[in-house]
């Protein structure tokens, strides 16, 4: 079998700080077929750790007529750097740059983060298929539709919050969700969920954390005076909107703008980290390290 040309793959690879560690990632890749198109490492000095992210490609077949990508050369390949990952005491994995990251997103009734996350996803700007959209209202259904994805109702109350939880599981599990995107879903996750799916969760706040939590976010920014308005993705645990950071952004302001100008401009603000940090995720270029990240640009 004759693997398609051209496909990329790409390795993540987080260890102790070794000497050695990049020296023997190559010879794998070198013994294997693969050109290395990119690669990016950082050793942090306040853990000892090593990380490393290099894009991978192997024209035509590969070590011994194996082909490139795939699940049979996928396999081939997590088997040939194995031995390198065992022998630094890694945690690694190689992803197939072929395979579109499966974003389950989630949303209430503020809809310009899922509107441009579905925008960027349409137009391949971002990897990702987006196989479902989850909401407790009914409002995008026809967005959803539009552009052809299952839209499922799941209602949520203080009485139904479990059931509508273990909907929300068998969702995950008929879809084959990778990871899912909160675009202003406006209702905690439990603590045994975010621990199910930690480091699979990625959420949009409006505001550089922590700061004007709670209703009507802008008007409280208004009234005291902000000088800048900002959002901050990040991955959602059980401590409420306290997760490792993925990406923040800002805009600067003044006192002309109303609460309804801040809440437009904090809009855009949000839609575009909170694409970048679904982007940067699903590209594999987010290492989660306890409640800090490190992301490979």
């Amino acid at each position: 079998m004759t693997a398609e040309p051209g496909r990329d793959v790409v390795l993540t690879l987080s260890s102790p700080d070794r000497p050695g560690i990049v020296h023997a990632v190559s010879g794998v890749a070198l013994e294997q077929g693969l050109t290395i198109t990119d690669s990016q490492q950082f050793a942090d000095p306040s853990s000892g750790e090593f990380h490393l992210r290099m894009e991978l490609r192997r024209d035509g077949d590969g070590a011994q007529g194996r082909p490139a990508t795939g699940p049979a050369g996928i396999a081939d390949l997590r088997a040939a750097f194995a031995p390198v990952g065992e022998r630094f005491g890694a945690q690694w994995d190689v992803h197939d740059r072929a395979e579109p990251h499966r974003v389950l997103v989630m949303v209430s009734r503020m809809g310009h983060c899922l509107n441009d996350l579905l925008f960027r996803a349409r137009n391949g700007q971002i990897p990702i298929t987006v196989p479902a959209i989850v909401s407790n209202h009914e409002d995008f259904a026809d967005l959803a539709a539009w552009h052809g994805i299952p839209f499922h109702h799941v209602p949520v109350t203080r009485d139904t919050k479990p059931q509508a939880e273990q909907r929300l599981r068998e969702l995950l599990a008929e879809h084959d969700v990778d990871t899912i995107a909160l675009a202003r879903y406006m209702q905690v996750l439990s603590p045994q969920l975010c621990a199910d799916m930690s480091g699979r969760i990625i959420n949009i706040h409006h505001s550089l954390l922590p700061s004007f939590k709670g209703a009507r976010p802008y008007t409280q920014a208004h009234d005291r005076g902000v000088k800048v308005i900002g959002a901050t993705a990040h991955y959602v645990t059980a401590d409420l909107d306290e997760g490792p950071i993925i990406e923040q952004d800002f805009r600067r302001v003044d006192h002309r703008l109303t609460p309804e100008q801040l809440a437009q401009a904090g809009q855009e603000v949000e839609a575009a980290a909170f694409s970048r940090a679904v982007r940067w995720h699903a590209e594999h270029r987010v290492v989660l390290r306890g409640g800090r990240t490190v992301v490979f640009n």
